[in-house]
């Protein structure tokens, strides 16, 4: 098997690794925390599978942007929560039953979102493209939705085992980066190449009015808030690589894109989880999971 066949099954196991350790830590209730919230629900969709495709695509109509980072941003947009922000969320002070319960449910909607937005969002710029539903399965279907029902099982049948979920949580975590490190050895250049010509203000832009709608939608619990806000700000880079290597001219330049993209955001998203790491301190503990 070649590097590129191998590295995103490396990828897959090592998200599965963290989701099953998320999985390990949560409670009763914690998945289906958005069930018995049917308004925070609707709140969510909107937010992530509406106004973000929706503003990706403003970006890439009224900015000047290069096409590959036009088709970056409107990938990124329609792609999942990724599978390590429930740990984002605790860290920010947020509600960790909402972050796993919406982290699930995006997985499972993106099944039928991923597919149906691509196709909307390219037949507007007459190029109607074809993403088949069992591409987006096959990226998060193990590495999300069987490592957190594996997860749950486990820790009903062996409650002990959850001990080990902050070691394995590290080791998966390692490998991600490892497996990380020869992608960004030969993109380097290429995303390298991407700054410049407004490339890192739209992302910012893209990110900062994520956060902001999702601050917005998130209603009036605090924690709420938090949790929608990452959530829409930060999307899953690796279905949108996915999805890149399917449907995208050239593919190494919207994966380099991508890429760049997932850097800008982490660094725009830190001073609010900062700021809401402190808003929630006095409160409760950050990882504190309520409403179960």
């Amino acid at each position: 098997m070649s590097l590129t066949q191998i590295l995103p099954i490396v990828m897959q196991l090592s998200i599965g690794l963290i989701v099953f350790c998320v999985a390990l830590e949560t409670e009763p209730g914690d998945v289906a925390y958005l069930l018995r919230r049917p308004s925070l629900m609707l709140r969510s969709l909107i937010a992530m599978n509406v106004i973000m495709p929706i503003l990706a695509v403003l970006i890439a109509v009224v900015c000047k942007l290069r096409p590959e980072l036009k088709v970056a941003l409107i990938l990124l947009a329609v792609a999942p929560v990724p599978p390590v922000l429930p740990n984002k969320h605790a860290k920010a002070g947020g509600n960790v039953s909402y972050g796993i319960g919406l982290m699930l449910f995006a997985a499972i909607l993106s099944l039928v979102t991923v597919p149906l937005s691509v196709w909307m969002i390219t037949s507007l710029f007459g190029r109607a493209v074809q993403v088949p539903m069992s591409l987006v399965a096959k990226v998060l279907g193990f590495s999300i939705i069987v490592a957190l029902i594996l997860g749950l099982l486990v820790k009903r049948l062996f409650p002990s085992f959850e001990r080990f979920a902050g070691s394995l949580s590290k080791i998966g975590t390692a490998i991600a980066l490892l497996a990380l490190i020869p992608v960004l050895l030969v993109t380097w250049r290429r995303i390298v190449g991407e700054v410049g010509e407004f490339t890192v203000i739209a992302i910012a832009l893209f990110t900062l009015v994520g956060l902001f709608v999702g601050h917005v939608l998130g209603g009036p619990d605090s924690e709420d808030r938090t949790v929608l806000a990452l959530s829409t700000a930060t999307r899953h880079p690796g279905v949108a690589l996915a999805l890149a290597s399917a449907v995208a001219a050239d593919k190494a330049a919207v994966s380099a894109a991508v890429l760049l993209a997932a850097f800008v955001s982490v660094i725009v998203t830190s001073p609010y989880v900062k700021w809401r790491s402190r808003v929630h301190a006095p409160a409760a503990a950050p990882a504190t999971h309520i409403a179960r």
